[in-house]
Formats: C-alpha cells, structure tokens, sequence
C-alpha cells in the first residue's frame, strides 16, 4: 500500500495530548479557561486510506457536516480537504454543562503517488462520511530522444 500522507510527530504528540486532555475533562487541544497549547487547525478528521488495483479511496469522518461545510482540491500532486464545524450558537434558554466535540476549521493534505489520475477525483458525501476515490493512471514511459552526434 503507498503511503499518501508524510508522518509529521507534532501532529502524533497533539493526539496524544488531545486524548489525554479529554480523559482529565478538558475541552479540545488541552483548552482550559481560553487557554490554547498549541495554535494551528482547531481539530483534524479521521481518514481511512485503501488501495485496489484500480484505485485509492480515502474516507474521512466528518459528523455534524453539510457537504456545503468541506472543499476538496488537487493541485501539483497534493490533495487537499478543508472545511469548517460551527459550533450552536449560544442562548440564554439553554445550559452548556460539557463540550466534549471539536468545533472550527480544519486542513488535511495528502501527497499523491505518481500513479494517479489528477483528474479523476470523484467524491460523495453522506451521513458525515465524505469518499473520494482517485483513479489510478498507468505508468509513464520515459520517452527515448535520439541525438545525433556529428
């Protein structure tokens, strides 16, 4: 299986943090009293990536989301998936006594194998899940060039 996305360890240390946090009863990313410790996405979505002879799919968890809440893009061999979870609007008839989900904007980028069809992006949204399935091309012959040698 190809790996789509480059490992980045600040991103496994803020799991690991964001796990603990909620075991202690902080909110996310280890807020307390508005306080942020780290300052980039506010939460990142779960993914699933699989290949087939045929295809990738990548799959990724995106609860409390209308399509209209993502954008998908490709652009020089990297895919990207951003959008945004609005949290309810606070009022004055309703007690907050615990906000345990992650709410605001997110980015997720993967960097695509050689071996795919830009072009063939094909993406559905449905129950929170949204799929892309990305085509895979064949591979490029290097094109031989004779020189003449005079």
């Amino acid at each position: 299986m190809s790996n789509l996305t480059r490992w980045n360890p600040i991103n496994e240390f803020e799991d690991l943090m964001n796990r603990y946090n909620r075991m202690f009863g902080l909110t996310r990313a280890g807020e307390r009293e508005g306080r942020d410790l780290f300052n980039r996405s506010d939460w990142s979505p779960a993914v699933d990536i699989k290949e087939t002879d045929k295809n990738f799919t990548i799959e990724a968890e995106l609860p409390g989301m209308s399509r209209d809440d993502v954008k998908v893009t490709v652009h020089d061999g990297v895919l990207t998936i951003q959008g945004e979870r609005k949290q309810e609007e606070e009022t004055k008839d309703k007690k907050v006594h615990r906000v345990e989900r992650f709410y605001g904007s997110f980015l997720r980028r993967f960097t695509l194998p050689d071996n795919v069809d830009e072009n063939s992006v094909k993406a559905n949204f449905r129950d929170g899940m949204l799929t892309l399935t990305i085509d895979k091309a064949e591979p490029r012959e290097p094109k031989a060039i004779e020189v003449e040698v005079n």
